[in-house]
């Protein structure tokens, strides 16, 4: 027998049956469509986080561009226009009431970085306890943290100021820092990361070694924590920072305001002078370049490895 490939006859007796095409081979009818389907589909997502990113980013670029304008380029010209007046702008700003603009800042330096560096350590410690230990009342106690964390702050406003009114703290620098110690959201955050990050069977050795529990945390748990205590710390300094109504509520000396407060005053005073609509304007652009330096600074923290601290200790 030949070994020739036979043609295969048709079933009626007919000429051989073509072959099939190769171009249609293997498929069903409607899959040919399938791949572009999806990427229609992969495209969807991608429009809606462009269009959410304009949405955010579209205040940010109308603050930056009307900082460059001046008084009379503010109202007379396009919006998304640059101006001219950046520089002087920038200047009068410095000069306004001989540099108080820059006092703000450096009162929200001060209650924004020790206020999230003393919320960030009670965190620690607390969130630590709370993951670790096993004591009766430890579910009450979150459960209590819990109920803080859905709690307004404007609810806490007014007993806060009168507890301070009681301890003659009103009108101080205390006054603002104190209440931001305990961030139950912090506290949450900590223990979340605690019982995930730091293994009881380290601990248990630990122990076994002769170790104090402070040895303990500060040595093995600590450095595991970091990452974790390093978003407690960005999330408080943020919060602290953008805070307006605890600073108003307690502080009525100017010159303890932060750039919140501070600027609130300037617009308001910018109903009967609105020369100083730009140095409003001006002073929230140079506000924002201190959150944008911590987070670019603080951010490779993140990328540690969990036991990479407790292995170099």
């Amino acid at each position: 027998m030949s070994s020739l490939a036979v043609r295969k006859a048709s079933p009626d007796g007919g000429p051989p049956a073509r072959a099939k095409s190769r171009v249609g081979e293997g498929t069903t009818p409607g899959t040919a469509q399938g791949p572009p389907l999806r990427r229609r589909i992969a495209f969807v997502p991608t429009v809606t986080l462009l269009i959410g990113a304009v949405y955010c980013l579209l205040p940010v670029a109308w603050v930056v561009i009307a900082a460059t304008k001046s008084g009379s380029e503010l109202f007379s010209t396009f919006t998304f226009l640059p101006g001219t007046g950046f520089a002087d702008n920038v200047s009068d700003l410095n000069a306004y009431r001989d540099g108080l603009y820059w006092k703000w800042m450096g009162n929200s330096a001060l209650y924004a970085g020790l206020g999230a560096l003393l919320s960030t350590v009670v965190s620690a410690f607390s969130g630590y306890a709370l993951a670790i230990y096993r004591f009766r009342g430890r579910e009450t106690i979150f459960n209590i943290l819990m109920a803080g964390v859905l709690m307004p702050p404007v609810i806490l406003a007014i007993p806060q100021y009168l507890l301070m009114a009681k301890a003659d703290l009103t009108d101080s620098y205390a006054s603002v820092l104190l209440p931001l110690v305990l961030s139950p959201y912090g506290v949450y955050l900590a223990r979340i990361y605690a019982a995930a990050a730091v293994p009881a069977d380290v601990v248990e050795a630990g122990r076994v070694d002769g170790a104090s529990e402070l040895r303990i945390f500060t040595r093995i748990a600590l450095p595991m924590m970091v990452p974790g205590l390093v978003t407690v710390f960005l999330f408080q300094f943020v919060a602290v920072w953008n805070n307006f109504l605890l600073p108003y509520i307690m502080l009525s000396d100017d010159e303890k305001f932060p750039i919140t407060l501070g600027l609130f005053t300037l617009l308001e005073q910018g109903s009967n002078t609105p020369a100083l609509y730009t140095l409003v304007i001006t002073g929230a652009l140079l506000a924002v370049i201190p959150l944008i330096a911590l987070f670019l600074v603080i951010q490779r923290f993140w990328s540690l490895d969990l036991l990479s601290g407790a292995v170099k200790s």
